[in-house]
C-alpha cells in the first residue's frame, strides 16, 4: 500500500503559476499509474492529468490542456503537477491518485486506488 501526501498549493494571482509535489512512501511510486484530481466547493471530484508508470503517455482534463503539466520521478518518488495561466475556475482542492491497473488514459476516479489528503490551491482573479 501507498501513502501520498501533496504539497505546494496555496494563493496565486490569475495568470500566474504553481507546482504541485505528491510524495509517496509505503511503496515505489514505478508500481502505480498516477493522476491529479481536484474538487472545487459544491461540485464533484474532476479528474485533472494522468501519467503511465513509466511517463511514457500522459493525458489531461480538456480544461487545463496546454497549462498543466504533469510529470514524474520514480527514483525520487515524486509526482507532480506543473500548472501555468491560472484562471479562478482552477480554485478547488487539488489531489494526487495511485491507480495499481497498468493502464493509460483512465480518467474515472474510481479508477484510482489511493489518495492523498489533499493540497488547496486558491487563484484570485
Amino acid at each position: 500500500q501507498v501513502q501520498l501526501v501533496e504539497s505546494g498549493g496555496g494563493l496565486v494571482q490569475a495568470g500566474g503559476s504553481l507546482r504541485l509535489s505528491c510524495a509517496a512512501s509505503g511503496r515505489t511510486l514505478s508500481s502505480y499509474v498516477m493522476g491529479w484530481f481536484r474538487q472545487a466547493p459544491g461540485k464533484e471530484r474532476e479528474f485533472v492529468a494522468g501519467i503511465t508508470r513509466r511517463s511514457g503517455s500522459r493525458w489531461y482534463a480538456d480544461s487545463v490542456k496546454g497549462r498543466f503539466t504533469i510529470s514524474r520521478d520514480n527514483a525520487k518518488n515524486m509526482a507532480y503537477l506543473q500548472m501555468n495561466s491560472l484562471n479562478s475556475e482552477d480554485t478547488a482542492v487539488y489531489y494526487c491518485a495511485a491507480d495499481t491497473g497498468n493502464r493509460s488514459g483512465a480518467y474515472q476516479p474510481e479508477a484510482y486506488d489511493y489518495w492523498g489528503q489533499g493540497t488547496q490551491v486558491t487563484v484570485s482573479s
